[in-house]
């Protein structure tokens, strides 16, 4: 387990896992099984205790990672549509594109905002918000303010529980990313009963990609 501890705490040390961050955050944006959150609440755990990586630049990187991410998500989505590849023709995905749908016309702000909370929640919005032609300048600015909290949210909740583990790395880690998850599974939860209350309509009519 020590040789553990020391493994972490020399990798979290290293200028590329800040890169490792960035990149896991740009493909969350589209493709939830990569645990953006797993890594940033980790790491920051360490960063309690190790003060390595430094948590201003943890979540300045995440941010801009998760920024990056869901707006090339939302490009795949006007170009591509919500049905494209089997992944997203799976009857979870296709109620979230519905959910999605229905909610960008009610709450568009909230609904990004929340969404990025989310993991399947946050791609389905992105791509949907694509497919419908969702004002793109709009959505960007969405987009910054929620890659910034969902950042912070990370790493705070890492910053929190990181020091009552002062002395086990990788137990600090697993407890706040386990508090993270169920935060999230929270978050899912009452989404999904807002979702189950309201009139499923079907997603506008998908714009084929240029030239096509």
């Amino acid at each position: 387990m020590q040789a553990i501890n020391d493994f972490i705490l020399a990798a979290a040390g290293q200028p590329w896992v800040l890169v490792l961050v960035f990149a896991c955050c740009v493909i969350d944006g589209f493709f939830p099984p990569i645990p953006s959150e797993s890594v940033v609440v980790g790491l920051a755990a360490v960063a309690a205790t190790a003060d390595v990586p430094n948590p201003v630049l943890l979540i300045a990187t995440a941010a801009a990672g998760a920024f990056l991410g869901d707006n090339l998500a939302y490009l795949f989505g006007r170009g591509t549509g919500t049905q494209r590849w089997a992944w997203m023709r799976g009857p979870r995905m296709q109620g979230a594109f519905l959910w999605a749908g229905r909610e960008l016309r009610k709450r568009p702000a909230s609904l990004i905002l929340v969404a990025r909370f989310v993991p399947i929640g946050r791609v389905a919005v992105n791509l949907t918000a694509g497919a419908t032609r969702y004002p793109r300048s709009r959505f960007m600015s969405l987009t910054v303010l929620s890659a910034l909290l969902w950042a912070g949210y990370s790493v705070g909740i890492g910053l929190f529980v990181g020091p009552w583990f002062e002395e086990n790395h990788v137990l600090g880690a697993a407890i706040a990313i386990i508090c993270a998850v169920v935060l999230g599974l929270a978050v899912d939860y009452v989404i999904s009963r807002l979702r189950g209350r309201a009139p499923e309509e079907p997603i506008p009519a998908e714009r084929p990609p240029a030239g096509t």
